[in-house]
């Protein structure tokens, strides 16, 4: 089937040998996280129930299982690098579904090939999944360490030359030279601050906003904070303004803004430490000039769905 041969071809080009994964591959969270955090930026027609149970295997293999539990009335498919054109040879069997489905199997995102028509909620079971992991990463980050019991045939420690560690079940990645790969930049969701019902329902509605009803927490070298919202597809942390300036007098809107800036900065300083972008959300025109004024390099965007 052609489907099976886009699949077969890009699995290959991502070196997976197999499309039944091993345990150890079925085992990885890490690889089930980074899948549910992809296919929380799409829409499905099952719920997500699909995603969820194939998430612990290779991307291509979940989207080959899935793809037809995917909302095809909302996705749109561009074969902008043409490498589908070949996948699908010869083109009088080509069909479009043959290539959407070689272009959402592809292991790299490709910028523009598959486009999602309005906003999409991420489905409940996916969000589910996703919080789970983040629970039980924080669990692992807050075990002690175990420290060795040295034999007594051990070598002293100054003879002894290092080796490597062992590599279990519930061994972590090293540190990577991507800043957004490093344990303290993880986004982590919890609870909302505050009781601000208007603001946390401006933030829940921040277009593809991958945790609608949470906050995200991110740890820095030197600082934590909650952002209003986090949107996956394009790696964006949000700070979400509601406080209506219009009824202050020019002085005191100045006076409002400057207040907030210290904190928006260290927001903004933290997000560019992990590799996010950093969008400062407000619902005036003039709320977004009076803070690009005061910081031009900073990102600004009129929520007008608020």
């Amino acid at each position: 089937m052609l489907h099976r041969t886009c699949i077969a071809l890009l699995i290959a080009l991502s070196a997976c040998a197999t499309t039944n994964p091993s345990p150890a591959e079925r085992e990885d969270p890490n690889l089930r996280f980074a899948n549910l955090q992809r296919a929380a930026q799409y829409p499905w027609t099952d719920g997500g129930h699909c995603v969820l149970r194939e998430a612990s295997n290779a991307w291509p293999v979940l989207t080959e299982r899935c793809f037809s539990a995917l909302d095809h009335d909302r996705v749109r498919f561009q074969d902008v690098t043409g490498r589908c054109a070949v996948a699908s040879a010869p083109a009088a069997a080509a069909t479009l579904a043959g290539v959407g489905l070689c272009l959402f199997a592809s292991p790299v995102v490709v910028t523009g090939a598959v486009i999602v028509m309005g906003t999409v909620v991420v489905a409940v079971v996916i969000q589910e999944g996703i919080n789970a992991h983040a629970r039980n990463a924080s669990r692992e980050r807050a075990k002690p360490k175990a420290q060795p019991q040295p034999s007594s045939e051990q070598e002293p420690v100054a003879n002894r030359e290092p080796k490597p560690e062992g590599l279990g079940r519930d061994w972590l990645p090293p540190v990577s030279s991507d800043p957004s790969e490093r344990s303290e930049c993880r986004p982590l969701p919890g609870p909302p601050r505050g009781g601000n019902e208007p603001h946390n329902e401006c933030a829940n509605k921040v277009p593809g906003n991958g945790f609608p009803g949470l906050n995200v927490l991110m740890r820095g070298k030197s600082t934590v904070k909650s952002f209003d919202a986090l949107v996956l597809a394009t790696r964006t942390l949000w700070e979400v303004k509601t406080y209506n300036l219009g009824h202050q007098s020019p002085r005191s809107r100045k006076f409002l803004v400057e207040v907030k800036l210290p904190q928006i900065r260290e927001e903004a300083k933290l997000a560019k430490e992990c590799g996010y972008n950093f969008v400062v959300g407000v619902t005036s025109a003039e709320h977004k000039a009076l803070l690009q004024s005061l910081e031009p390099n900073l990102t600004v965007v009129v929520m007008d769905w608020c």
